[in-house]
């Protein structure tokens, strides 16, 4: 409320500046008192200003606030970008050193093509390379992973030896490494990110080289959601794009350039590959997949029919819980049981990962296969020196004890 002199100018508080007065007693002198209603200041000699200048002073307020809002907003979009700019160029520049000090070699061997009634499919989804798991009933660091890898594709092996197959499609589905949360742990900690992928591109390229030596191999990529560098950005310095699925992918492709290894890379949540005849649709799970599972992939697949594409089975992963149905399944995750989802979930989890033959008359058969327990596994070579990726983690990964006691 403006209030107004017997002159016409207009009066706000000399202590809060408000307009929001009201008329008192006058004091001994005759003098106008005045009480602000905002502060309770009590005053005879208020702010006494003239309406077209109050005007001009709040029309320029106004315009300067809306200038340092807009240099505010356009300096956190410089940050931010630069951040990421920078935390990319890091990373980059980290895996090219570690490419240059150790070599990868590949030998893939050439197969003789050959009619054959079915297709092998092995299905890697939320590997989580880079997790560190120290629980009473389940360990994970790299050499387990390494481990559990091995035994997947031994028993993949096994399973298609039962049938007349001669290619195999690996589908990552995702999270094949975790992310980091803030740009500034990403900078700080690009040298060990960098050698996490590294490491990660070590292990899977090994598994490719054995399948490679019964098989044609054909290797397919969808991106996850804990695999993202930053939400936000969408471009990339040489190798890194926003997500360590699609950097671990695009170092694999580029290690087997030249072989008999076939890559296949197109839209990063959702790919369609046509496999012995059936169209199969790759995704994470964390999009278009709901709470009920079943309804959504058919949802799914009523949303491609619509553009006239037919899906005939759905993998995905995301929800590290295994399920091998008639129409889709989920694949578990190769850690298993962590912190996150025995405290907070209240979940028991196990680990493994699923495998599918695909037939040219339209049938499928699925497994899963248990990779929980590994002693007895030889798992793939990795570099001792690198593999220490984590040290600062890797300090805080002490003897826990389940049981307490209280001695007296």
């Amino acid at each position: 409320m403006i209030i107004f002199n017997d002159d016409g100018y207009i009066v706000s508080c000399s202590s809060c500046g408000s307009g929001n007065l009201i008329r008192k007693s006058k004091n001994a002198k005759g003098k106008q008192r005045w009480l602000c209603k905002d502060c309770n200041y009590r005053t005879a000699y208020p702010i006494i200003a003239e309406p077209e200048l109050i005007k001009e002073n709040v029309r320029i307020a106004k315009q300067k606030q809306a200038h340092q809002d807009r240099s505010r907003i356009e300096r956190k979009s410089f940050r931010e970008y630069a951040r990421i700019e920078n935390a990319v160029t890091e990373m980059n520049n980290h895996i090219y050193e570690v490419l240059r000090s150790y070599k990868l070699h590949t030998k893939v061997k050439k197969h003789r093509k050959k009619k054959q009634n079915a297709v092998g499919v092995i299905h890697l989804s939320d590997l989580h390379f880079n997790e560190l798991v120290d629980l009473p009933n389940n360990k994970y660091n790299f050499r387990i992973a390494s481990k559990r890898l091995k035994k997947h594709i031994e028993g993949s092996k096994t399973y298609f030896s039962t049938r007349d197959i001669g290619k195999v499609l690996i589908s990552l589905t995702g999270d094949l490494i975790n992310s980091d949360r803030r740009l500034d742990e990403m900078l700080n900690s690009a040298s060990n990110r960098a050698s996490a992928v590294f490491l990660a591109v070590d292990i899977i390229q090994q598994a490719i080289i054995e399948l490679s030596e019964d098989y044609e191999v054909t290797v397919a990529c969808v991106s996850g959601n804990e695999a993202r560098v930053h939400r936000e950005y969408g471009w990339s310095d040489i190798l890194a794009t926003d997500n360590y699925d699609f950097t671990i992918f695009n170092m694999l492709r580029a290690l087997f350039m030249g072989s008999h290894v076939g890559f296949i890379s197109g839209d990063p949540t959702e790919l369609v590959i046509g496999v012995a005849g059936q169209n199969l649709l790759m995704l994470h799970g964390h999009g278009a997949i709901g709470a009920r599972h079943e309804s959504s992939v058919n949802q799914i697949m009523g949303r491609y029919a619509n553009r006239g594409v037919s899906i005939d089975y759905v993998i995905s992963g995301h929800v590290h819980s295994a399920r091998v149905g008639d129409t889709y399944s989920r694949s578990s995750s190769m850690v298993g049981a962590n912190d996150y989802s025995e405290k907070a979930l209240n979940l028991s989890g196990r680990a493994s990962q699923n495998c599918y033959i695909f037939y040219s008359n339209g049938n499928r058969d699925g497994i899963k296969i248990d990779l929980q327990n590994v002693d007895d596994v030889e798992g793939y070579n990795i570099e001792k020196s690198i593999e220490a990726y984590n040290p600062k983690s890797s300090d805080k990964m002490k003897p826990k004890t389940t049981i307490f006691e209280v001695k007296v």
